[in-house]
């Protein structure tokens, strides 16, 4: 689907380069810049998933004729995306003015947590700070237990990553219209804000306040997990009232006075207590057979391994264990799968790639 369009990765951890691969997985010519005779950053593979399908060239920023090679590479280029700090770029002499004289069409992707400007702009900050703040952890838990979410997924990835590529996106599309290149500030604590914006809407329909465990997704216990006898957990989300009588029916309570009034708040903590019994007295694969092929809105909460062996993920191929164990890439398309290329090794491409700038210099002066 990116066929034809080029981008310039910038080494670096975390979200900028999942955004990288994001698009390098649907199709673009994403070229990350590793560090020339540098280590992977510490605690991260030679070879990371994140990584796969770019092409890798080893460059070296603070030395003049590598800047220079850099530079030439980014007249080829749509994009550039990098996730330091505010002002490491331009410290570099590669800032957005820098890049665009060169390349006025280019979109200039930067990704941080707190953002380009600000009075935290400048300090350092990990993905559960950022969702911290931005008050998309607020909800990650029951009341009176501390907020946990995912690592990484709520604030790297889905306030970060994604964000960073919809914006990378967006700006190539309008530096096709316009000839004008843009910078993207891709900041984790604006896109985790963001994604709040459909529970605040369902905020709207319940409960008018802030108190964990007060809202429609949070607080009833048709929306929490559930510990079954074996340890292992079982997901119960059934919002809607159809789905809330598929999943009483399923457990013999369709006429149990303590269920009857799905959405009065004074009577979910007596049914949450009967759930939490309840499901403790079997298995999480008992409870999943129960609820299979129904409209109950029930799943069985599995770890990325489990998950590689379940029926659905065999059918769509959305795990896989050829090597380190990935997910496929997503989104689908109806012409075509994106198929993702292995992870190069640093530098890998590095002769092939100074042979192109050699090229496009030659031909360019050719045409001169």
């Amino acid at each position: 689907m990116l066929n034809g369009i080029r981008i310039i990765e910038i080494e670096g951890i975390g979200p900028a380069p999942f955004s990288a691969m994001h698009l390098a997985d649907l199709g673009a010519d994403v070229v990350v810049v590793h560090r020339k005779g540098g280590n992977p950053t510490p605690g991260m593979p030679a070879a990371p998933v994140i990584d796969r399908g770019k092409r890798s060239i080893a460059l070296d920023l603070k030395d003049p004729q590598d800047v220079a090679t850099l530079k030439a590479l980014l007249r080829t280029a749509d994009g550039l995306i990098e996730g330091f700090r505010p002002g490491v770029m331009e410290k570099l002499g590669l800032g957005p003015e820098v890049c665009h004289a060169i390349n006025p069409a280019l979109v200039y992707g930067r990704m941080t947590g707190w953002g380009q400007t600000g009075p935290m702009a400048t300090m350092a900050g990990h993905d559960m700070n950022y969702i911290g703040l931005s008050g998309a952890l607020w909800y990650a838990s029951l009341p009176g237990q501390p907020p946990v979410a995912p690592p990484t997924l709520v604030g790297d990835i889905g306030g970060g990553a994604l964000y960073l590529t919809v914006g990378m996106l967006a700006g190539i599309l309008n530096a096709r219209q316009t000839g004008n290149g843009t910078v993207v500030d891709a900041a984790i604590v604006d896109g985790s804000a963001h994604m709040m914006n459909l529970l605040m809407t369902l905020r709207q329909s319940g409960p008018q306040n802030s108190d964990r465990g007060a809202s429609l997704l949070d607080g009833p216990h048709w929306s929490r997990t559930y510990a079954c006898a074996d340890g292992r957990f079982i997901s119960v989300q059934c919002l809607e009232s159809k789905f809330y009588t598929v999943f009483l029916t399923h457990l013999g309570l369709e006429d149990d006075a303590d269920f009857i009034h799905q959405f009065d708040p004074a009577s979910w903590p007596k049914a949450m207590q009967r759930l939490v019994d309840l499901f403790a007295t079997r298995s999480r694969d008992h409870w999943a057979k129960v609820f299979a092929g129904t409209d109950a809105c029930v799943a069985p909460v599995l770890s990325p391994d489990e998950a590689l062996g379940h029926e659905l993920s065999k059918a769509r191929g959305i795990w896989s264990a050829d090597g380190p164990l990935q997910a496929a890439a997503a989104p689908r398309f109806d012409n075509q799968t994106p198929v993702p290329r292995r992870p190069p090794a640093r530098g890998e491409h590095t002769a092939e790639i100074l042979a192109e700038i050699r090229a496009s210099a030659t031909q360019e002066g050719e045409t001169t």
